[in-house]
């Protein structure tokens, strides 16, 4: 690569980014802008610098933009967004992004000691929220908001935040439900114990009572913890099908009457320890299967990237309004980085619209007056000014989002094993009930219901009930230590189920921060340096990405400059005349072919050259590649076709690549390979993938930070593990051959203890050991087996 840079790079003492420019200096510490020297100043007034000795570079960049937060003044708006308010204090819960580390720990729960008005602080650090509790006659929701701002932490308020039931989660109290089996469980082991090892004569008078004790120990057991299988059996038959809940309600049933029967009749002591064992273990293996990732959300839609209100120009004066209240005619102002909430059309200022969240294309697009907007877009230059042509709920983005593939319930897309089998399973069981019951009823009636009990208790599938979700929550635990992150245990049967593999390009092959640069020019270091001041006036991306590959240089003043968005930059430095940009606005038509983006340069009417920035591609994609042999593989890309022949090196049947791709013909691609038979799984990164992960049978939304914006997924895979996609599937696979071997182990001891069912004279104590036995035989199996197939697959 030409032109490396030869100056050292200092990093920012606040933020660790790299210092642009010296202009920024103070304690002898570098900073890389004005606002993370008021940070750092606002702390050391404080007395908070301890913030620092924590970890290096904690805090995040900041870069002030006036009224930014004045939305927060509005009561409408406020009302949404507390949680409690009184005549004294108010209480807020906010999402805050940059919670990475303990000085972000530290620094936020001493809030109160840069503002009094501030009562309460604490932080939630794996779902990085903070909850404060203040005096809103003394700070406003706005001023707090500003605090966090200011000192580098600032909240990341969405129009999903304002949406009460979006965040409403039922609570089936399973916890408490496990509390109580495993309460009654031990008791009832306690009292059994006298009854298996025998009681002496004298101590009969107990057994009876012991007896009773044990049936009131399995109501609560019976018509509280296990109360969930019968209204799920009940559900399933009504409507006309058959899963494991079906048996699993039938055996608690059947221990539950004969134990009140022989202890009613004294003819026994029951099956109660094995009744509540079945039930204990149950709930635990449905807690451990329902294990997730609370701090990870997997349902975000466009309510979690629009704002939650919006400016608009009333008489030449801005008025924050709610989104929900923004109609068609208003007139809007979008500042910097600041997202287009409706289709509107262009009246003020130089657009320059970053529209990779929406279609997927890298390179921001230039605007012009009069031109339409679609909702969706970031603008990353000046401020500019919009009339509003369509409500929020009628612009292109929510149409989009409105789509069937939103709206259906997708949970279950692919059968499980266990519900393929547990259908099969109950009729076989019920079989066997049957005839054993017919078999004696001729000869011997009470042997022969003795039977047909024994065998739905024998056969009750525990083991097999178990087999799924330990096996599963193993696989589960194996991904997160590899950074691959799945919504629940049924996922690991889908991705192993896969057998055609969509991707998205910009930022899901490539990295989405980091593009390569190359210089094609020969600059001596003042010339250098001299682009390097032009460039640090421009916001432009590709402007900021040159400064950081040119370093350090002096800062120089810059005269006449004048950036045209979608052209260039020109200015004087140092007496030289400076123009950097397209091939055209150079004055350079040297037609040169090559991939990625040129930004020529000329210096006082003499061209020198041109940068290519070029995207660079995630480490393994070679790897992922490899995959063709396996799978069918395609490329669906918003971007432009200008890297096909880049991307042909890694994909084998070029015919398989897709550019120009809008949301909806993403979406229509996979629903086409669905309707041909094919298990489809789409890998991509932004809003403009999202239809077509919901439309998939599995939706992998990869991202270099787990906790920014993602879109409704099944999995968020972290970039970093990008590579190991193909071990992944491997062990997804090895996984369910797994749950195939414990089947195997279940039946086995299901047909052991069948050979003693159907003969009527099951011993209680035979039951109580069997059960317990094959539980602790296949959850040992499961975790064992996972943890090699693992190694096997060099998973960590």
């Amino acid at each position: 690569m030409k032109g490396s840079p030869t100056l050292e790079k200092i990093s920012c003492y606040h933020c660790g980014d790299d210092c642009t420019t010296k202009n920024y200096i103070l304690d002898d510490k570098h900073f890389c802008c004005h606002g993370c020297k008021s940070v750092y100043q606002l702390l050391s007034a404080s007395q908070l610098c301890n913030y620092y000795n924590y970890n290096d570079h904690p805090g995040a960049t900041r870069a002030r933009t006036d009224r930014r937060f004045e939305y927060l003044s509005e009561p409408s708006i406020v009302n949404k967004l507390i949680d409690y308010t009184d005549e004294r204090v108010t209480m807020v819960t906010f999402y805050i992004p940059h919670i990475h580390c303990s000085s972000c720990l530290w620094l936020l729960e001493k809030l109160n000691r840069i503002n009094p008005a501030i009562h309460y602080c604490r932080v939630d650090f794996l779902k990085k929220q903070l909850n404060i509790r203040f005096n809103h006659h003394r700070i406003s929701l706005q001023q707090l908001v500003e605090l966090l701002y200011d000192i580098g932490y600032e909240p990341l308020i969405s129009l999903q935040d304002v949406i009460k039931e979006q965040n409403a989660t039922g609570k089936d109290q399973l916890v408490q439900k496990i509390a109580v089996a495993g309460f009654c469980f031990g008791n009832v082991m306690l009292l059994s114990f006298p009854e298996y090892f025998g009681i002496s004569l004298y101590e009969q008078s107990f057994k009876q009572f012991f007896g009773w004790l044990n049936v009131l120990f399995c109501l609560p057991v019976v018509f509280y913890s296990g109360r969930e299988y019968f209204v799920s059996a009940w559900q399933n038959l009504r409507r006309k099908s058959l899963n494991i809940d079906f048996p699993l309600a039938l055996g608690i049933a059947v221990l539950f009457s004969r134990t009140v029967f022989e202890v009613l009749t004294h003819t026994g002591a029951g099956f109660a320890d094995t009744l509540c064992g079945l039930v204990f273990f149950l709930l635990v293996g449905k807690f451990v299967q329902k294990k997730t990732y609370h701090h990870i959300s997997f349902e975000r839609d466009y309510r979690s990237f629009f704002p939650v209100a919006v400016n608009t120009m009333v008489e030449g004066d801005e008025k924050p309004v709610p989104l929900s209240d923004l109609h068609t005619g208003h007139r809007i102002r979008i500042r910097n980085n600041e997202i287009i909430p409706a289709d509107a059309i262009l009246l003020k200022g130089q657009a320059l619209i970053d529209f990779s969240f929406v279609t997927g294309e890298a390179v921001p697009v230039t605007k012009t007056l009069g031109e339409i907007i679609y909702a969706g877009g970031r603008q990353t230059g000046e401020a500019i000014e919009l009339e509003v042509l369509k409500p929020v709920s009628q612009s292109y983005l929510t149409q989009l989002w409105n789509n069937e593939a939103f709206t259906r319930k997708q949970d279950n897309r692919m059968q499980t094993f266990n519900q393929k089998v547990s259908k099969y399973f109950t009729v076989a069981l019920l079989l066997i009930a049957i005839g054993s019951l017919l078999f004696w009823l001729p000869t011997d009636i009470s042997r022969g219901i003795a039977a047909f009990t024994a065998v739905l208790i024998v056969a009750c599938p525990c083991a097999l009930a178990l087999s799924t979700p330990f096996t599963m929550s193993a696989a589960l635990s194996i991904f997160d230590r590899n950074l691959f992150y799945l919504k629940n245990t049924a996922v690991v049967e889908q991705l192993a189920a896969i057998d055609t593999i969509v991707m998205d390009k910009t930022g899901t092959i490539t990295t989405g921060n980091n593009q390569g640069i190359q210089l094609n020019a020969q600059l001596n270091d003042d010339e250098k340096a001299l682009v390097y001041n032009i460039c640090m006036h421009s916001s432009h991306p590709l402007s900021r990405m040159i400064c950081r590959y040119l370093g350090n240089h002096e800062w120089a003043p810059v005269t006449g400059l004048a950036e045209i968005a979608g052209r260039g930059i020109v200015g004087l430095v140092n007496g030289c005349y400076v123009r950097i940009g397209s091939e055209q606005y150079v004055g350079s038509y040297n037609n040169i072919p090559s991939a990625g983006t040129k930004v020529h340069i000329s210096i006082d009417g003499n061209y020198k050259g041109y940068f290519t920035l070029t995207q660079q591609y995630r480490e393994g994609l070679k790897n992922i590649s490899a995959l063709e042999k396996d799978y069918e593989m395609f490329l669906l890309s918003g971007d432009q076709d200008h890297e096909r022949f880049e991307l042909v090196r890694f994909f084998k049947h070029s015919d398989r690549l897709f550019f120009n791709q809008s949301p909806q013909d993403k979406l229509d691609f996979i629903n086409r390979a669905q309707q041909q038979g094919n298990k489809v799984m789409m890998i991509g990164d932004g809003l403009n993938d999202a239809g077509a992960l919901k439309q998939s049978d599995l939706g992998i939304a990869i991202t270099d930070n787990v906790n920014n914006f993602s879109p409704g997924s099944d999995a968020i895979m972290d970039g970093r593990s990008f590579a190991k996609l193909p071990e992944f599937l491997k062990f997804s696979k090895d996984t369910v051959r797994i749950i195939h071997a414990s089947f195997v182990i279940s039946l086995t001891y299901n047909l052991i203890g069948l050979s003693y069912a159907v003969s009527g004279k099951l011993s209680p104590l035979f039951a109580a050991i069997l059960m317990p036995v094959s539980t602790v035989t296949i959850i040992s199996f499961t975790s064992l087996a996972t943890h090699f197939a693992a190694r096997k697959r060099k998973l960590s």
